[in-house]
């Protein structure tokens, strides 16, 4: 692995989950301890947005509507009590289901410095309408058939099409239980990057999909990150931000991942970002 300079790399994190997502563990101010710890300069909060569902509809994988003041205020307090030793700009994590981005454009506009496009559920058919929420919505990171795959690369690019998402996370996400790389998912691996190049916005080179998700790659499915995909995004010149997915502080740790993702992003003549574009 290079060795590289803070300067010409700096550490940085955009993709930091809290206790409020159901799933993940750890005090905020624990997650700002350990990136000051391993030397970090940026670390931004991205927890799973709440949604203003019409239904009574309580998710399992996302804060609570009345989290969400607590959550900017939390995150806000402690950029201003770490502000000489850490950069913490405050985001959101959100699928793009139609019904709400009204709202998120709104709340992006008014209370966040950046928000994350992640596909994690589809929009489920209901006769001739859907369910815009991931009530009983089927998760895309449990593909088995081409048509999963297919709907996945439909949904994200409906979502980078929409201009209020800032990067796209675990744009490989399909392939995390697909068992082969198939004209489907070079299809849809195609269509992804080539949308991101002509929209200019940057794809997620995942860590969590390494620190977690090992297993599955041992049971022979193609995992994420998935070198296939990241070889399809070279040929597009898409530009990269590695995302550590933090769901407890200790993954903030892992900086070897960090920079051996680097390493291997930079063999591939992908541009990896050192900041998010916009913020600094």
């Amino acid at each position: 692995m290079q060795n590289y300079g803070p300067d010409e790399h700096p550490l940085v994190n955009y993709h930091t989950h809290t206790w409020r997502c159901q799933h993940a563990e750890g005090t905020e101010e624990a997650y700002v301890r350990r990136a000051i710890a391993a030397g970090f300069r940026v670390l931004g909060f991205a927890d799973h947005t709440p949604w203003p569902y019409e239904s009574d509809f309580v998710s399992g994988m996302r804060m609570r509507l009345d989290q969400l003041e607590g959550y900017l205020d939390t995150a806000r307090g402690l950029r201003e009590k770490y502000a000489d030793r850490l950069l913490i700009p405050v985001g959101l994590e959100c699928e793009a289901f139609p019904q709400y981005m009204g709202w998120l454009a709104d709340l992006k506009a008014e209370r966040l410095d950046y928000v994350i496009l992640g596909s994690h559920y589809d929009l489920t058919d209901e006769g001739d309408h859907y369910a815009f929420d991931d009530a009983g919505g089927f998760y895309f990171g449990r593909c088995t058939r081409p048509e999963h795959v297919r709907r996945y690369g439909k949904r994200t690019i409906a979502g980078m099409e929409t201009g209020l998402f800032d990067y796209v996370a675990h744009p490989d996400l399909f392939c995390h239980t697909y068992l082969r790389f198939d004209a489907d998912c070079v299809a849809v691996s195609r269509d992804i990057c080539q949308a991101a190049a002509a929209l200019n916005i940057p794809l997620e080179y995942n860590l969590l999909g390494i620190q977690y998700h090992a297993r599955e790659k041992e049971r022979g499915m193609l995992g994420y990150p998935c070198p296939r995909f990241w070889e399809i995004a070279a040929q597009y010149g898409v530009k990269a931000i590695i995302g550590f997915d933090a769901h407890r502080p200790e993954h903030l740790e892992r900086v070897e991942l960090f920079y051996s993702g680097l390493d291997y992003l930079r063999s591939l003549g992908i541009e990896t970002l050192p900041h998010l574009p916009g913020l600094y």
